[in-house]
């Protein structure tokens, strides 16, 4: 059973890491954890779903940092993503799936948020999950030469690292890092 106060998981990782996948296959799995949707100025991609993100344009997504409605938000590769600040009356945990970068916003603000590094098996498996979900050939590049730093800065932060070789066994294992927070 969660605490009174919501405690807050941060999953982080570089791009094709499965984040998203494993994001809602813990939502599914565990009744005590509530995702929260991020918001972005990046177009959403094709057969991605509407509600991966909350999909606005950059003025929109200004305005609502301008009002301190962001726990967390940053640039990344030129669009904009943002944590809303979650609703108070939630009863369960919050999982975020953010960039490091957001990661340490908040941590300065919740430095009792636990943050999980998701990993992959390797660079030539985390180059075709991108190239899977439609990342272009220049883009995948990018996202691998981006992916290296920050699992530098990951390390740097993060209280677990989970590789996402099998999906089962990852969720399984941060079900088990949950279960083992839960009892503290």
């Amino acid at each position: 059973m969660p605490s009174a106060e919501p405690r807050i998981v941060v999953l982080i990782g570089p791009g094709g890491t499965g984040k998203g996948t494993l994001a809602e296959r813990l939502i599914a799995a565990d009744p005590s954890l509530w995702l929260s949707r991020s918001w972005t100025t990046r177009p959403r991609r094709e057969g991605e779903p509407d509600d991966a993100y909350v999909f606005v344009d950059r003025e929109t997504f200004e305005a609502h940092a301008a009002s301190d409605g962001f726990l967390e938000w940053a640039e990344f590769l030129g669009n904009l993503y943002g944590t809303p600040v979650p609703e108070p009356t939630i009863d369960r945990d919050v999982l975020l799936e953010i960039e490091i970068a957001g990661a340490r916003q908040v941590l300065e603000r919740h430095p009792d948020a636990t943050v999980i590094l998701l990993l992959p098996p390797s660079e030539e498996v985390q180059a075709a999950r991108l190239r899977g979900r439609g990342d272009p050939e220049s883009h995948v590049e990018a996202r691998l030469e981006e992916g290296r730093r920050e699992v530098a800065h990951g390390r740097q932060i993060a209280h677990h690292e989970v590789v996402n070789e099998d999906l089962e066994q990852a969720v399984a294992e941060i079900l088990g890092i949950l279960d083992s927070l839960r009892q503290d």
